[in-house]
């Protein structure tokens, strides 16, 4: 597994048709120590993201000829690139854009003009998200400040005060906790949380999303743990955030 404290054994693949905004975020990008491959369109990316071997791509949206959202759902049907982290780029305000893209699977989205500063913290967050992502897969104990989950014993507690959860809520706050940091849809939460219950509808998730922070959140008009994402959905706040 790399060390994502070192910046140079990333390999991060920047797609995007305006060479201006390639080149200053390979400038910056290669500041910080990572090794940029380049792509300015649909074509050129697929065929760097299955012999470039990328630790992360970068990928906009409105591409000449296959479009960022397509590239998204080739690489996350394909087994080799499943898990490929990718970081959307939109337009400022294309809200459709965003949810699209992260029903299609990309892990976070950074929209246009967006500033250097913020570009690089979420490429740190989200390599750092991908790395240890197989541990929280195999980690039965969840901590996340005084929040306690234990999946096996089926047990939520809060500042060591036990809590009772419904069995899809706790399967609410389990996928959401061990995804942490990343955002989803509600319709994404129905399809990865309910599954096969094509009778639930989307507001569905907001009633569950209330009973569940009604049980762990402190203060319910600040929430610490589930946060909401104006305009996409909701996320659980990333370790930096507790």
């Amino acid at each position: 597994m790399k060390d994502p404290s070192k910046s140079a054994s990333y390999r991060i693949l920047v797609v995007d048709d305006e060479k201006d905004l390639v080149d200053l975020v390979t400038y910056n990008l290669e500041k910080e120590g990572y090794t940029v491959l380049k792509a300015y369109d649909g074509e050129e990316a697929l065929k760097i993201i299955r012999t470039g071997k990328p630790d992360l791509v970068l990928l906009d949206l409105m591409l000449p000829g296959i479009q960022g959202l397509e590239i998204c759902r080739m690489v996350r049907n394909a087994p080799e690139t499943a898990v490929l982290p990718i970081i959307m780029l939109t337009a400022k305000g294309e809200e459709v854009d965003k949810v699209l893209g992260l029903e299609m699977g990309a892990d976070d989205y950074v929209a246009k003009p967006f500033s250097v500063r913020e570009l690089l913290a979420r490429v740190r967050a989200v390599l750092r998200r991908s790395e240890s992502a197989p541990e929280r897969e195999k980690s039965k104990i969840f901590r996340h400040g005084e929040l306690f989950i234990d999946h096996e014993a089926h047990e939520v507690a809060v500042q060591d005060r036990k809590v009772t959860l419904s069995p899809t809520e706790f399967r609410l706050l389990w996928f959401l906790a061990r995804n942490h940091g990343r955002v989803f849809t509600r319709e994404m939460l129905l399809d990865r949380v309910w599954g096969d219950d094509t009778f639930v509808e989307p507001r569905t998730v907001d009633v569950h999303i209330r009973r569940l922070r009604s049980q762990i959140e402190p203060d319910l008009s600040t929430p610490r743990f589930v946060l909401t994402v104006r305009g996409v959905g909701y996320k659980f706040a990333s370790p930096d955030e507790a």
